[in-house]
């Protein structure tokens, strides 16, 4: 019976035929060198960790395949040193693989002297595995140190990303968010490390698509590419390969069963998928989505202490005063009413009138809210016109306007047909154009505006001179009792909710509200509705 042959792996006669036998067999990298670096032996392990095959290998420099430059000085002092039969210990180093990448490896070494001369044996195992895992710990250590120390949901986030980015060695990290109102992901926080120039590649805002964030977010599962520049469905994957990146991994972040974004990394040489890598990053994510619902639970928390004490001096400011008017009127008709011409008898029902309206406005405003935030707050949509509904608000508000020496201007076309709720529309008309009454003094101007462009989306506009609002109350306009700092302080009476139930209309409509940027006085607010929400809630 013939004997196995052993794998090619020795490059000139085989004088070590049976111990090759065992070398190829093995999983450790064996490496063989003469006294000058070139390679006499090249196992099938060295193959799979350095990326050459024994026939490319042999004969040639081994500085020149696998050992990184700052490391050429050292191997020479080695080649040139006293022979020794064996290295008593492991060290750790670095090599160079075929595609240009560095990694860590573990390695022993033995100098024999043979006919043939000086031959310098070295044992080499890739534990980049074991580094990265080690690096891990680190990794979750200050993750888990930042999140304890953030002061906010957006200084952790990049807490998080600088931990996993620094320490893992990635050139770029990245943390992605929804933004369900704009259909949008934008990047929260982002790490960018020493190497490739990413200036095209790092956007803070994407689009549906197929980038990475796009796929994770989709599909709530883990997602791998492993080869960026191969991925042609993604815009962004190419300009990440033509910025010199190769591999990108990104794992969902999410909480209470619903995903609440992303967490992408992005690496400069070609690895394979590992599940440690996966699981790792996993739980990671999986650290932060703890921490953003606890995060949640807390701001909800005081959110709900808030909105308690607003509401009860909402109670005891807007409701309390019409009603002290309406019984001091009554007191008053009731003292004087047999002296009372018919004239002061109406002024004092009109006071009396007024007061409860504006006490029906705020219960009408309470039951929408409630509607609102158990998911009752219904559109009816039929097919109606926009401008036809602006122009009787306007026409509405328009002795009020007058009263306080105020201009009114909309410039509307002709008809701007869509299918849409007109009670619900109404209701959005009449709290713009009353708030716009309301902040602008006496002298100013109001101008409405509608039109429908090519898209297929009307864009409406409530724009005026009046009080304006700061940047900084801005963020919380669309809060529940929120008002601006410039109304408080002028005691301008409302009670928070019209912009509230003006938005959720809105939304509800598949459509979009938001505060232009002014340079100047006053106030803008545009509204953006598909012409067919037939979609909308119901």
């Amino acid at each position: 019976m013939t004997e196995p042959q052993p794998a090619p792996m020795w490059c000139g006669d085989d004088v070590l035929r049976h111990p090759m036998t065992v070398l190829a067999a093995v999983s450790t990298a064996y490496i063989a060198v003469d006294a000058g670096g070139r390679v006499l032996a090249w196992n099938p392990a060295a193959e799979a960790t350095f990326g050459y095959g024994w026939r490319e290998a042999c004969g040639r420099p081994v500085q020149d395949l696998i050992i990184p430059e700052p490391l050429h000085a050292r191997l020479a002092l080695f080649l040139a040193g006293n022979p020794s039969t064996a290295f008593q210990q492991y060290i750790t180093t670095r090599m160079k693989h075929r595609d240009g990448h560095e990694f860590p490896v573990e390695l022993t070494a033995t100098v024999t002297d043979d006919p043939r001369g000086r031959i310098y044996h070295a044992f080499l195992n890739d534990v980049t595995a074991a580094h990265r895992a080690s690096r891990f710990t680190a990794v979750e250590a200050a993750v888990s140190r930042g999140l304890a120390e953030a002061d906010s949901s957006a200084s952790a986030a990049q807490r998080l990303v600088d931990a996993v980015g620094v320490q893992m060695d990635w050139p770029a990290t990245e943390l992605w968010a929804p933004d369900e109102r704009r259909g949008v992901l934008t990047c929260t926080a982002r790490h960018l490390g020493p190497g490739p120039q990413l200036g095209r590649f790092s956007v803070d805002e994407l689009g549906p698509g197929r980038s990475l964030p796009n796929r994770v977010c989709q599909s709530g599962t883990p997602q791998w590419i492993p080869d960026l520049a191969a991925d042609t469905a993604s815009v962004r994957s190419q300009m990440a390969a033509e910025s010199g990146l190769r591999v990108a991994v990104g794992v969902p972040i999410s909480a209470g069963g619903h995903i609440l974004g992303a967490l992408c990394v992005y690496g400069d040489y070609p690895e394979d998928p590992e599940n440690t890598l996966i699981a790792l990053l996993g739980g990671v994510a999986a650290q932060f989505g703890q921490y953003l619902e606890r995060r949640r639970a807390e701001e909800l928390a005081v959110e709900l202490a808030r909105t308690r004490n607003e509401f009860l001096a909402l109670i005891t400011h807007e409701l309390r005063n019409p009603l002290a008017v309406i019984i001091s009127t009554l007191s008053l008709i009731e003292d004087e009413l047999g002296t009372l011409t018919e004239a002061e008898q109406r002024a004092y029902f009109n006071t009396i009138s007024g007061s409860a309206q504006r006490m029906s406005a705020i219960a009408d405003d309470l039951l929408d809210v409630a509607r609102l935030e158990s998911g009752q707050l219904n559109i009816e949509a039929v097919d109606t016109d926009l401008c036809s509904i602006i122009s009787t608000a306007v026409d509405a508000i328009r002795p009020q306007a007058t009263h306080k020496s105020l201009t009114l201007h909309a410039h509307l076309p002709d008809r701007l047909p869509l299918h849409a709720d007109p009670h619900r529309l109404r209701q959005v008309a009449d709290n713009l154009l009353s708030n716009a009454v309301k902040y602008t003094p006496a002298g100013g101007t109001i101008t409405t505006t509608a039109s429908h462009d090519a898209r297929e989306q009307i864009t409406w506009t409530v724009a005026d001179t009046g009080i304006g609002i700061p940047d900084a109350d801005r963020p919380h306009l669309f809060r529940s009792f929120y008002r601006a700092s410039t109304a408080r302080a002028r005691h301008i009476p409302g009670t928070g909710l019209g912009l509230v139930i003006t938005r959720a209309i809105i939304e509800r409509h598949k459509g979009s509200i938001s505060l232009a940027e002014h340079s100047g006085p006053g106030t803008t607010f545009v509204i953006c509705l598909p012409v067919n929400s037939s979609a909308a809630a119901r």
